[in-house]
C-alpha cells in the first residue's frame, strides 16, 4: 500500500497553482492552508461515512510520475453534497460540478452518471493518505474514466486536454497489464455506439504505440 502524505498532495495542488500562467494575476494565490483543509474534506468524508472514491491527477499520482493537478477529484452522489458543509459550488454542468471548500479547488463526479457509479463500486482500492485510508480508484478504474472523456473532449476540440489524457491512458497502460476486451464491454454500455467505435480506435492506437516503444526499446538494448 502506497504512503501519500496529506502535506505532499497539497505540494502538488499548490505547484499546479502557481506554475499556471493563467493564475498569475495581480491577486495573491492562497495555498497556504491546503494541507489542513485537505485534512478537513477526509475527516469529513470519513465521519460521515460519504460513499466517494478519488479520481483525477490525485489518484493517477498513486501510479504513475510526472503528473500536474490543481484540485482534488472525487466522485460521489449530488445528495453527499448536503454532509460537506461550507463547498462552494462555482459551476456545474449535466454531472460534474466544480466547487471549492475553503482555498480547496473539488470536482465532483457524480454517480447520476452510471459509469461514475459502476467506477465508484467496482474500480476501488484503498491508499494511506497521511492519517488518512482513501477510497482511490485502480488503474483499470482511471483508464474507464480517461476514455469514456475523450469523445466529449475530441467534440470541443480541446486538444490541451485530449493530449494530456491520452498520454495517461499510454503511461497506465504501461504500468499495468488491463484486460481492454473488458475495458471496452463495460463501455460499450456506457457511450453511444460511434464514440464507442472511436474509442476503440484510440485505445488500439495506445496499444499499438506501446508495442512500438518496447520494439524500440529492444533495437537500442545493448544486448541486441
Amino acid at each position: 500500500m502506497s504512503l501519500i502524505s496529506t502535506s505532499s498532495i497539497a505540494q502538488i495542488i499548490s505547484n499546479g497553482i502557481c506554475f499556471d500562467m493563467k493564475n498569475w494575476n495581480d491577486r495573491p494565490l492562497d495555498v497556504n492552508n491546503l494541507p489542513e483543509t485537505i485534512d478537513i474534506l477526509f475527516d469529513i468524508l470519513s465521519q460521515n461515512k460519504i460513499p466517494y472514491l478519488l479520481v483525477g491527477g490525485i489518484a493517477l499520482l498513486s501510479y504513475i510520475e510526472g503528473r500536474n493537478t490543481q484540485d482534488i477529484d472525487l466522485i460521489l452522489s449530488r445528495e453527499s453534497l448536503d454532509l460537506i458543509p461550507d463547498f462552494l459550488i462555482l459551476e456545474e454542468n449535466n454531472n460534474f460540478i466544480r466547487g471549492t471548500l475553503s482555498n480547496l479547488q473539488i470536482a465532483l463526479f457524480l454517480t447520476e452518471n452510471k459509469l461514475f457509479d459502476w467506477v465508484r463500486n467496482h474500480c476501488a482500492t484503498e491508499r494511506s493518505f497521511g492519517q488518512h485510508q482513501v477510497r482511490c480508484a485502480t488503474v483499470e478504474g482511471l483508464i474507464l474514466l480517461k476514455l469514456f472523456a475523450l469523445p466529449s473532449l475530441y467534440r470541443q476540440g480541446n486538444f490541451n486536454k485530449v493530449s494530456i489524457y491520452e498520454g495517461d491512458l499510454t503511461q497506465l497502460l504501461l504500468k499495468e497489464d488491463v484486460d481492454s476486451s473488458r475495458i471496452c464491454d463495460i463501455l460499450a454500455k456506457h457511450l453511444l455506439s460511434t464514440d464507442f467505435e472511436e474509442v476503440q480506435n484510440i485505445l488500439m492506437e495506445i496499444q499499438d504505440r506501446i508495442k512500438r516503444f518496447q520494439a524500440q526499446k529492444n533495437k537500442f538494448s545493448p544486448n541486441s
